[in-house]
Protein backbone atom coordinates (compact mmCIF):
# COMPACT_ATOMS: atom_id res chain seq x y z
CA UNK A 1 0.00 0.00 0.00
CA UNK A 2 3.12 2.68 0.44
CA UNK A 3 2.09 3.61 -3.61
CA UNK A 4 -0.90 4.92 -1.50
CA UNK A 5 0.81 7.04 0.43
CA UNK A 6 1.36 10.41 -1.56
CA UNK A 7 -2.57 10.60 -1.94
CA UNK A 8 -4.13 13.38 0.11
CA UNK A 9 -4.27 11.57 3.39
CA UNK A 10 -8.69 12.03 3.56
CA UNK A 11 -8.72 9.36 0.61
CA UNK A 12 -7.04 6.57 2.66
CA UNK A 13 -10.03 5.51 4.97
CA UNK A 14 -12.10 6.10 1.47
CA UNK A 15 -10.92 2.74 -0.13
CA UNK A 16 -12.35 -0.72 -0.42
CA UNK A 17 -12.34 -3.15 -2.44
CA UNK A 18 -14.02 -6.75 -3.30
CA UNK A 19 -12.98 -9.14 -5.35
CA UNK A 20 -15.06 -12.12 -7.18
CA UNK A 21 -14.23 -14.52 -9.79
CA UNK A 22 -16.31 -14.74 -13.32
CA UNK A 23 -16.88 -18.17 -14.74
CA UNK A 24 -16.29 -22.04 -13.68
CA UNK A 25 -12.93 -21.22 -12.07
CA UNK A 26 -12.65 -19.46 -8.81
CA UNK A 27 -8.90 -17.82 -10.03
CA UNK A 28 -8.31 -14.33 -10.33
CA UNK A 29 -5.14 -12.69 -11.18
CA UNK A 30 -2.33 -13.14 -9.04
CA UNK A 31 -1.89 -10.92 -6.10
CA UNK A 32 1.47 -9.01 -7.82
CA UNK A 33 -0.97 -8.11 -10.40
CA UNK A 34 -4.04 -7.28 -7.94
CA UNK A 35 -1.71 -4.66 -5.83
CA UNK A 36 -0.85 -3.12 -9.67
CA UNK A 37 -4.06 -2.65 -10.56
CA UNK A 38 -4.80 -1.53 -6.85
CA UNK A 39 -1.92 1.07 -7.46
CA UNK A 40 -2.83 2.21 -11.08
CA UNK A 41 -6.50 2.88 -10.36
CA UNK A 42 -6.10 4.70 -6.95
CA UNK A 43 -2.86 7.10 -8.01
CA UNK A 44 -4.78 7.69 -11.45
CA UNK A 45 -8.72 7.96 -11.06
CA UNK A 46 -9.13 8.28 -6.75
CA UNK A 47 -6.91 11.48 -6.97
CA UNK A 48 -10.16 12.69 -8.83
CA UNK A 49 -12.19 12.49 -5.78
CA UNK A 50 -12.76 15.89 -4.05
CA UNK A 51 -14.86 16.85 -1.14
CA UNK A 52 -17.97 15.97 -2.71
CA UNK A 53 -19.13 12.49 -4.02
CA UNK A 54 -17.23 9.85 -4.59
CA UNK A 55 -16.20 7.11 -7.32
CA UNK A 56 -16.74 3.27 -8.22
CA UNK A 57 -14.05 1.23 -10.49
CA UNK A 58 -14.43 -1.94 -11.66
CA UNK A 59 -11.40 -3.59 -13.28
CA UNK A 60 -11.81 -7.12 -15.05
CA UNK A 61 -8.29 -9.52 -15.62
CA UNK A 62 -7.11 -12.33 -15.78
CA UNK A 63 -10.66 -14.20 -15.19
CA UNK A 64 -11.56 -11.85 -12.18
CA UNK A 65 -12.95 -8.61 -11.15
CA UNK A 66 -12.21 -6.50 -8.31
CA UNK A 67 -14.23 -3.55 -7.19
CA UNK A 68 -12.77 -0.33 -5.81
CA UNK A 69 -14.73 2.50 -3.66
CA UNK A 70 -13.85 5.54 -2.94
CA UNK A 71 -16.32 8.49 -0.79
CA UNK A 72 -19.75 9.05 -0.30
CA UNK A 73 -22.70 8.56 -2.13
CA UNK A 74 -24.67 11.05 -0.18
CA UNK A 75 -22.28 13.50 1.64
CA UNK A 76 -24.88 14.89 4.22
CA UNK A 77 -25.76 11.91 5.84
CA UNK A 78 -22.25 10.80 5.42
CA UNK A 79 -23.25 7.06 3.49
CA UNK A 80 -20.56 5.71 2.01
CA UNK A 81 -20.12 4.13 -1.77
CA UNK A 82 -19.98 0.18 -1.64
CA UNK A 83 -20.35 -2.45 -4.58
CA UNK A 84 -23.87 -2.11 -3.84
CA UNK A 85 -24.47 1.13 -4.55
CA UNK A 86 -26.89 2.08 -7.06
CA UNK A 87 -25.59 4.47 -9.88
CA UNK A 88 -27.04 6.50 -12.79
CA UNK A 89 -25.99 5.26 -15.95
CA UNK A 90 -26.50 7.78 -18.05
CA UNK A 91 -26.10 6.52 -21.70
CA UNK A 92 -24.09 3.84 -20.88
CA UNK A 93 -28.10 2.30 -21.00
CA UNK A 94 -27.30 2.46 -24.55
CA UNK A 95 -25.26 -0.90 -24.50
CA UNK A 96 -28.20 -2.84 -23.33
CA UNK A 97 -30.60 -2.06 -26.28
CA UNK A 98 -27.61 -2.46 -28.35
CA UNK A 99 -27.40 -6.12 -26.92
CA UNK A 100 -31.39 -6.79 -27.55
CA UNK A 101 -30.98 -5.95 -31.64
CA UNK A 102 -27.61 -7.55 -32.12
CA UNK A 103 -29.62 -10.66 -30.66
CA UNK A 104 -32.48 -9.88 -32.20
CA UNK A 105 -30.67 -10.04 -35.22
CA UNK A 106 -28.71 -13.13 -34.47
CA UNK A 107 -32.23 -15.15 -33.49
CA UNK A 108 -33.06 -14.24 -36.96
CA UNK A 109 -36.23 -11.74 -35.17
CA UNK A 110 -35.26 -8.94 -36.89
CA UNK A 111 -32.99 -7.48 -39.90
CA UNK A 112 -30.77 -4.68 -39.37
CA UNK A 113 -31.36 -3.34 -42.80
CA UNK A 114 -34.59 -3.09 -41.97
CA UNK A 115 -36.38 0.19 -41.96
CA UNK A 116 -37.31 1.31 -38.54
CA UNK A 117 -40.69 2.14 -40.48
CA UNK A 118 -41.21 -1.55 -40.93
CA UNK A 119 -42.27 -1.62 -37.48
CA UNK A 120 -43.23 1.88 -36.79
CA UNK A 121 -45.83 3.17 -39.23
CA UNK A 122 -45.92 6.94 -37.90
CA UNK A 123 -43.02 7.57 -39.41
CA UNK A 124 -43.80 9.00 -42.99
CA UNK A 125 -41.05 11.50 -43.18
CA UNK A 126 -39.05 11.75 -46.45
CA UNK A 127 -36.18 10.83 -44.23
CA UNK A 128 -37.36 9.14 -40.87
CA UNK A 129 -38.39 6.63 -43.10
CA UNK A 130 -35.80 5.71 -44.79
CA UNK A 131 -33.74 5.28 -41.48
CA UNK A 132 -32.90 1.31 -40.86
CA UNK A 133 -32.58 -0.54 -37.47
CA UNK A 134 -28.74 -0.62 -38.08
CA UNK A 135 -27.96 2.93 -38.50
CA UNK A 136 -29.96 3.80 -35.41
CA UNK A 137 -27.94 1.64 -33.60
CA UNK A 138 -24.65 2.46 -34.58
CA UNK A 139 -25.43 6.61 -34.72
CA UNK A 140 -24.69 6.65 -38.53
CA UNK A 141 -28.69 7.43 -39.32
CA UNK A 142 -27.61 11.56 -39.26
CA UNK A 143 -30.31 12.06 -36.75
CA UNK A 144 -29.39 15.19 -34.58
CA UNK A 145 -32.77 16.50 -32.83
CA UNK A 146 -32.31 19.58 -30.39
CA UNK A 147 -32.36 16.57 -27.51
CA UNK A 148 -28.73 15.57 -28.74
CA UNK A 149 -26.63 18.98 -28.20
CA UNK A 150 -26.76 22.50 -26.54
CA UNK A 151 -28.03 24.41 -26.31
CA UNK A 152 -30.53 22.40 -24.23
CA UNK A 153 -34.33 22.41 -24.67
CA UNK A 154 -36.48 23.29 -22.12
CA UNK A 155 -39.46 21.71 -23.21
CA UNK A 156 -40.36 17.51 -23.47
CA UNK A 157 -41.58 15.71 -25.89
CA UNK A 158 -44.78 13.44 -25.57
CA UNK A 159 -44.75 10.47 -28.10
CA UNK A 160 -46.98 12.49 -31.49
CA UNK A 161 -44.26 15.51 -30.87
CA UNK A 162 -41.58 13.32 -31.34
CA UNK A 163 -42.77 11.67 -34.40
CA UNK A 164 -44.23 14.56 -35.68
CA UNK A 165 -40.28 16.63 -35.04
CA UNK A 166 -39.03 12.90 -36.81
CA UNK A 167 -40.94 13.55 -39.93
CA UNK A 168 -40.50 17.11 -40.39
CA UNK A 169 -36.61 16.68 -39.86
CA UNK A 170 -34.39 17.27 -42.73
CA UNK A 171 -30.20 16.86 -42.53
CA UNK A 172 -27.61 19.19 -43.80
CA UNK A 173 -27.00 19.41 -47.16
CA UNK A 174 -25.20 16.15 -48.69
CA UNK A 175 -25.87 13.99 -45.40
CA UNK A 176 -27.84 10.67 -46.03
CA UNK A 177 -28.81 7.55 -43.69
CA UNK A 178 -25.53 5.40 -42.93
CA UNK A 179 -23.08 7.58 -44.71
CA UNK A 180 -21.98 9.38 -41.39
CA UNK A 181 -21.24 9.19 -38.20
CA UNK A 182 -23.37 11.78 -35.74
CA UNK A 183 -24.01 10.57 -32.01
CA UNK A 184 -27.89 10.79 -31.48
CA UNK A 185 -29.86 10.03 -27.97
CA UNK A 186 -32.81 10.37 -30.28
CA UNK A 187 -31.76 7.47 -32.29
CA UNK A 188 -31.80 5.29 -29.40
CA UNK A 189 -35.68 6.58 -27.90
CA UNK A 190 -36.21 5.23 -31.61
CA UNK A 191 -34.65 2.23 -31.11
CA UNK A 192 -36.26 1.86 -28.44
CA UNK A 193 -39.72 2.40 -29.84
CA UNK A 194 -38.43 -0.48 -32.41
CA UNK A 195 -37.58 -3.01 -30.00
CA UNK A 196 -41.37 -2.83 -28.17
CA UNK A 197 -43.00 -2.45 -31.58
CA UNK A 198 -41.08 -5.66 -32.38
CA UNK A 199 -41.72 -7.93 -29.29
CA UNK A 200 -44.72 -6.10 -27.71
CA UNK A 201 -42.82 -5.62 -24.29
CA UNK A 202 -41.84 -2.84 -22.77
CA UNK A 203 -38.01 -1.95 -23.15
CA UNK A 204 -37.33 -2.54 -19.01
CA UNK A 205 -38.81 -5.88 -18.99
CA UNK A 206 -36.92 -6.63 -22.60
CA UNK A 207 -33.78 -5.60 -21.10
CA UNK A 208 -34.53 -7.70 -17.91
CA UNK A 209 -35.62 -10.72 -19.50
CA UNK A 210 -33.14 -11.30 -22.22
CA UNK A 211 -30.11 -9.52 -21.11
CA UNK A 212 -30.49 -8.99 -17.10
CA UNK A 213 -31.77 -11.95 -15.84
CA UNK A 214 -29.20 -14.49 -18.37
CA UNK A 215 -25.99 -12.89 -17.12
CA UNK A 216 -27.32 -12.78 -13.43
CA UNK A 217 -27.42 -9.58 -12.80
CA UNK A 218 -30.24 -8.54 -10.22
CA UNK A 219 -29.38 -5.27 -9.61
CA UNK A 220 -29.76 -3.28 -12.46
CA UNK A 221 -32.97 -1.18 -12.76
CA UNK A 222 -34.84 0.71 -15.78
CA UNK A 223 -37.91 2.41 -13.75
CA UNK A 224 -40.30 4.56 -14.68
CA UNK A 225 -40.43 7.95 -13.86
CA UNK A 226 -42.67 9.60 -11.62
CA UNK A 227 -44.81 12.90 -12.19
CA UNK A 228 -42.16 14.84 -9.89
CA UNK A 229 -39.21 12.87 -11.85
CA UNK A 230 -38.00 10.60 -9.33
CA UNK A 231 -37.92 6.69 -10.40
CA UNK A 232 -40.20 4.22 -9.35
CA UNK A 233 -38.29 2.16 -7.49
CA UNK A 234 -39.16 0.55 -4.20
CA UNK A 235 -38.14 1.89 -0.75
CA UNK A 236 -35.37 -0.61 0.42
CA UNK A 237 -33.64 0.22 -3.47
CA UNK A 238 -33.98 3.71 -3.00
CA UNK A 239 -31.95 3.80 -0.47
CA UNK A 240 -28.82 2.20 -1.79
CA UNK A 241 -29.21 4.99 -5.15
CA UNK A 242 -26.45 8.03 -5.01
CA UNK A 243 -27.00 11.51 -4.55
CA UNK A 244 -26.13 13.44 -7.49
CA UNK A 245 -23.37 16.19 -7.90
CA UNK A 246 -22.64 18.74 -9.92
CA UNK A 247 -18.79 18.74 -10.78
CA UNK A 248 -18.80 21.98 -7.97
CA UNK A 249 -20.13 19.68 -5.68
CA UNK A 250 -23.62 21.46 -5.42
CA UNK A 251 -26.62 19.02 -5.00
CA UNK A 252 -28.59 18.28 -8.20
CA UNK A 253 -31.94 16.65 -7.68
CA UNK A 254 -32.56 13.78 -4.90
CA UNK A 255 -31.65 10.17 -5.12
CA UNK A 256 -33.47 9.00 -7.94
CA UNK A 257 -34.58 11.67 -10.06
CA UNK A 258 -34.56 11.14 -13.34
CA UNK A 259 -33.09 13.46 -16.15
CA UNK A 260 -34.79 13.80 -19.54
CA UNK A 261 -36.67 15.44 -22.66
CA UNK A 262 -39.00 12.51 -23.40
CA UNK A 263 -42.93 12.20 -21.86
CA UNK A 264 -43.64 8.76 -22.43
CA UNK A 265 -43.02 5.36 -20.78
CA UNK A 266 -39.41 4.07 -20.97
CA UNK A 267 -37.07 6.96 -21.69
CA UNK A 268 -36.07 6.98 -17.83
CA UNK A 269 -32.69 6.62 -17.08
CA UNK A 270 -30.99 3.18 -15.96
CA UNK A 271 -29.80 2.26 -12.17
CA UNK A 272 -27.17 0.03 -11.39
CA UNK A 273 -24.18 -1.26 -9.10
CA UNK A 274 -20.52 -1.35 -9.35
CA UNK A 275 -20.76 -5.31 -8.78
CA UNK A 276 -23.99 -5.65 -11.21
CA UNK A 277 -21.68 -3.66 -13.80
CA UNK A 278 -18.81 -6.00 -13.03
CA UNK A 279 -20.93 -8.50 -14.13
CA UNK A 280 -21.66 -7.11 -17.62
CA UNK A 281 -17.81 -6.39 -18.04
CA UNK A 282 -16.88 -10.01 -17.28
CA UNK A 283 -19.56 -11.16 -19.84
CA UNK A 284 -18.21 -8.79 -22.46
CA UNK A 285 -14.76 -9.80 -22.27
CA UNK A 286 -14.55 -13.92 -21.25
CA UNK A 287 -16.42 -16.93 -22.92
CA UNK A 288 -18.62 -17.76 -19.59
CA UNK A 289 -22.06 -16.64 -20.78
CA UNK A 290 -23.83 -19.71 -21.04
CA UNK A 291 -26.58 -18.38 -23.57
CA UNK A 292 -24.42 -19.23 -26.58
CA UNK A 293 -26.72 -16.55 -28.56
CA UNK A 294 -26.04 -13.81 -26.17
CA UNK A 295 -22.36 -14.11 -25.91
CA UNK A 296 -22.34 -13.76 -29.83
CA UNK A 297 -24.36 -10.80 -29.25
CA UNK A 298 -22.08 -9.50 -26.26
CA UNK A 299 -19.40 -9.51 -28.75
CA UNK A 300 -21.31 -8.58 -32.21
CA UNK A 301 -21.92 -5.23 -30.47
CA UNK A 302 -18.54 -4.59 -30.43
CA UNK A 303 -17.54 -4.68 -33.85
CA UNK A 304 -16.64 -1.74 -35.69
CA UNK A 305 -19.18 -0.90 -38.13
CA UNK A 306 -18.12 2.74 -39.68
CA UNK A 307 -14.71 4.52 -39.12
CA UNK A 308 -14.68 7.70 -38.34
CA UNK A 309 -10.73 8.38 -38.35
CA UNK A 310 -7.67 6.71 -38.04
CA UNK A 311 -7.95 6.54 -33.84
CA UNK A 312 -11.81 6.28 -33.95
CA UNK A 313 -14.38 4.20 -35.15
CA UNK A 314 -18.05 3.57 -33.91
CA UNK A 315 -19.53 -0.19 -33.25
CA UNK A 316 -23.26 -1.07 -32.01
CA UNK A 317 -22.96 1.82 -29.40
CA UNK A 318 -19.55 0.82 -28.17
CA UNK A 319 -17.00 3.51 -29.73
CA UNK A 320 -13.98 1.56 -31.24
CA UNK A 321 -10.57 3.60 -30.02
CA UNK A 322 -7.09 2.75 -31.93
CA UNK A 323 -3.93 4.44 -30.16
CA UNK A 324 -0.32 3.40 -29.47
CA UNK A 325 -0.94 -0.28 -30.69
CA UNK A 326 -4.10 -0.34 -27.95
CA UNK A 327 -7.72 -1.22 -29.15
CA UNK A 328 -10.43 -0.11 -26.73
CA UNK A 329 -14.07 -0.34 -27.08
CA UNK A 330 -15.53 1.65 -24.64
CA UNK A 331 -19.07 3.80 -23.95
CA UNK A 332 -18.78 7.16 -22.12
CA UNK A 333 -22.43 8.36 -20.50
CA UNK A 334 -22.79 11.30 -18.46
CA UNK A 335 -25.26 14.25 -17.47
CA UNK A 336 -25.03 16.82 -15.36
CA UNK A 337 -24.85 14.92 -11.90
CA UNK A 338 -23.42 11.67 -13.04
CA UNK A 339 -20.36 10.11 -14.55
CA UNK A 340 -20.81 6.09 -16.07
CA UNK A 341 -17.69 4.76 -18.05
CA UNK A 342 -17.39 0.91 -19.62
CA UNK A 343 -14.07 0.41 -21.44
CA UNK A 344 -12.52 -2.71 -22.89
CA UNK A 345 -9.54 -4.56 -23.92
CA UNK A 346 -10.89 -7.15 -25.81
CA UNK A 347 -7.93 -8.61 -27.29
CA UNK A 348 -6.18 -8.97 -23.63
CA UNK A 349 -9.51 -9.73 -22.25
CA UNK A 350 -9.59 -6.29 -20.23
CA UNK A 351 -11.44 -3.72 -19.24
CA UNK A 352 -12.83 -1.36 -16.23
CA UNK A 353 -16.30 0.26 -15.22
CA UNK A 354 -15.80 3.95 -13.43
CA UNK A 355 -19.44 5.46 -11.87
CA UNK A 356 -19.37 8.61 -10.25
CA UNK A 357 -22.20 10.65 -8.80
CA UNK A 358 -21.26 13.96 -10.08
CA UNK A 359 -21.00 15.46 -13.79
CA UNK A 360 -17.64 16.26 -15.70
CA UNK A 361 -15.83 13.26 -14.20
CA UNK A 362 -12.56 12.98 -16.03
CA UNK A 363 -13.63 9.67 -17.37
CA UNK A 364 -11.63 10.08 -20.35
CA UNK A 365 -8.38 8.94 -17.67
CA UNK A 366 -9.65 5.53 -17.79
CA UNK A 367 -9.69 5.52 -21.83
CA UNK A 368 -6.29 7.14 -22.51
CA UNK A 369 -4.14 6.37 -19.85
CA UNK A 370 -5.82 3.68 -17.04
CA UNK A 371 -6.40 0.88 -19.77
CA UNK A 372 -2.99 1.23 -21.81
CA UNK A 373 -1.53 1.17 -18.00
CA UNK A 374 -3.26 -2.43 -17.24
CA UNK A 375 -2.54 -3.68 -21.22
CA UNK A 376 1.32 -3.16 -19.64
CA UNK A 377 0.51 -5.34 -16.76
CA UNK A 378 0.05 -8.53 -18.60
CA UNK A 379 2.74 -7.95 -21.19
CA UNK A 380 1.03 -6.84 -24.32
Amino acid sequence: MNALLSLPFRLLGMLAYLTFATGPSPATADGAVNKQIERIVTTELASKVHDHGGLAVAVHAAGGTQIFTYGFADQASQRRITSDTLFNLASVRKLFEATLISLGAIRGELNLDDPASNYIPELTGDYARRITIGQLATHTSGLLLPTDHPPWPTDTYSLPRFFETLNSWTPKAGEEPGKQRVYTHAGYVLLQLVLERRYGRPIGELISARVLKPLGMTETFLPERGPDHQALLAPAVLTRVVQGYDDDGSTIGRPGTQQGYYDFPGTGQMFSSPKDLGIFLAASLDDHVVDRQLREALKMTQREVFRVSSDFGQATAWENVHRGGIEVVDKPGGLNNATAYVGLMPRQRMGIVVLANRGEFPYEIARYRVLPELARLRGQ
